[in-house]
């Protein structure tokens, strides 16, 4: 693990000196394949990438930069991978990254998609839980800063929501208090859905 940091964090000082993102000049996505792949769909436990809301990557990529995300594979991988992308090669890095075509993983239990559609579509008024379709949009395509769920990896999902009910990036508001307030099998429910979620093209 300590091997793979290293490796990690000298791609990134290494990518800093890159200069701007042309055409067969792309070290710093290099950078990325280690974790999420050779097309950046995912790999492992790495979310994907692809078709992700540019916005959405250069805030994420400062709040690595800046330990606000704190869950432990932000602290291990991500705050170093980070630590050396300015603002200008985070913009030009997430313009690349945000242009790729993204494929749904398709990998959640089928048996709980209905239910998960459902949750997102309408919330859980109950449980004061707002429907995700308000602020995701009805693809799951997201918007600005706003990041598109639609066929992220159902593991992924599942992974990102439990952090937030254990405390982890709360300033990520308002989904601490929203996952807090799903039960395991709605989370559940809510990721596998999402991963079967496929909109194709879009407006960025």
């Amino acid at each position: 693990m300590k091997l793979l940091k290293l490796k990690i964090a000298i791609l990134a000082i290494v990518s800093c000196a890159a200069g701007p993102l042309f055409a067969g000049e792309l070290l710093p996505v290099k950078n990325c394949a280690w974790c999420h792949g050779t097309s950046l769909q995912g790999f492992a436990v790495a979310p994907r990438l692809a078709g992700q809301r540019q916005q959405y990557i250069v805030n994420q990529l400062q709040r690595f930069h800046a330990h606000v995300r704190d869950n432990f594979y932000s602290r291990n991988y991500m705050w170093a991978a980070a630590a050396n992308v300015g603002p200008e090669l985070a913009r030009e890095l997430a313009a690349y990254i945000s242009s790729l075509p993204p494929e749904a993983a398709q990998d959640g239990p089928k048996e709980l998609v209905a239910e998960g559609r459902t949750i997102y579509e309408m919330g859980v008024p109950d449980l004061n839980v707002v429907a995700c379709v308000a602020c995701h949009g009805p693809r799951a395509e997201g918007v600005r800063q706003i990041p598109r769920l639609g066929g992220l990896s159902y593991y992924y999902l599942q992974r990102r929501l439990q952090q937030w009910q254990q405390g982890f990036d709360a300033a990520a508001a308002p989904m601490p208090r929203i996952a807090r307030n799903l039960s395991p099998r709605q989370l559940d429910a809510l990721a596998s859905y999402l991963s079967y979620v496929s909109y194709g093209s879009f407006e960025r």
